[in-house]
């Protein structure tokens, strides 16, 4: 089932959106629950029930980038969209990695298609896993926790949010394991999942838990055309 929490403290407009979001979900015939937020102090208390988060940014006391920010320091990794009447935030929308920004009045159309990329995301995020061996286990190691792999010789750690994980294997074999799923060889001794990235240079990417890690020159531009690729698959402006 896909938990949704809509946040805004108009309560008949947040009633209303509810509602949308309830009779959309119900004729994808997708399982959701959907709760109702009036501050960004209430919505921050339950934060971990929730795979995605419809925000409004006008709010009283506060307001819905502050929020977000909020989420985003306390390690909310799932889906943040914007329902919005004002567009001038749409760029700070970037900083909160959000998934989309929709200015209101949306259409069911719209409102319909942004909610099923987002389900699908969810599920595609909540489930991506590769299965490896270590001392005659194995072990699945889900994708969407993973920061970056990082290649010593035959040895390559995996630099989990929980901690490093470490096994061996072949380096191209890792590699079409991650084909298609997020992941770049941005040095000869990383393989950095994308969604951890938070901003990068000519010389490196910086990610969400404050480690660096090296572009090779030669790469630098495949990097930008992979990076960008990601962000318009996972998340957009509208």
């Amino acid at each position: 089932m896909i938990t949704i929490g809509v946040c805004d403290d108009e309560l008949l407009e947040a009633f209303h959106i509810s509602a949308r979001i309830q009779t959309l979900m119900e004729e994808m015939q997708i399982t959701c629950s959907v709760e109702r937020f009036c501050s960004g102090q209430e919505l921050l208390s339950s934060l971990e029930r929730f795979d995605i988060i419809f925000l409004d940014i006008l709010m009283k006391g506060m307001d819905g980038m502050e929020t977000a920010r909020r989420c985003r320091e306390l390690a909310f990794e799932k889906t943040l969209i914007f329902l919005t009447s004002s567009r001038r935030y749409v760029f700070d929308a970037y900083d909160v990695e959000a998934f989309h920004y929709l200015v209101k009045p949306v259409e069911d159309g719209k409102l319909r298609h942004v909610l099923k990329r987002a389900v699908e995301k969810e599920r595609q995020h909540s489930s991506d896993y590769i299965v490896v061996s270590r001392e005659r286990q194995r072990r699945k190691l889900f994708l969407d926790s993973i920061r970056y792999f990082e290649i010593r010789g035959r040895k390559i750690d995996v630099h989990e949010e929980k901690g490093i994980f470490t096994y061996y294997e072949q380096i191209g074999i890792l590699e079409k394991q991650l084909m298609g799923k997020g992941f770049f060889r941005c040095h000869k001794s990383y393989l950095l999942n994308l969604k951890h990235v938070e901003a990068y240079n000519r010389q490196e990417a910086f990610l969400d838990n404050g480690d660096r890690i090296l572009i090779a020159k030669r790469r630098y531009e495949a990097f930008c055309q992979e990076i960008l690729a990601y962000m318009r698959k996972n998340g957009g402006i509208v």
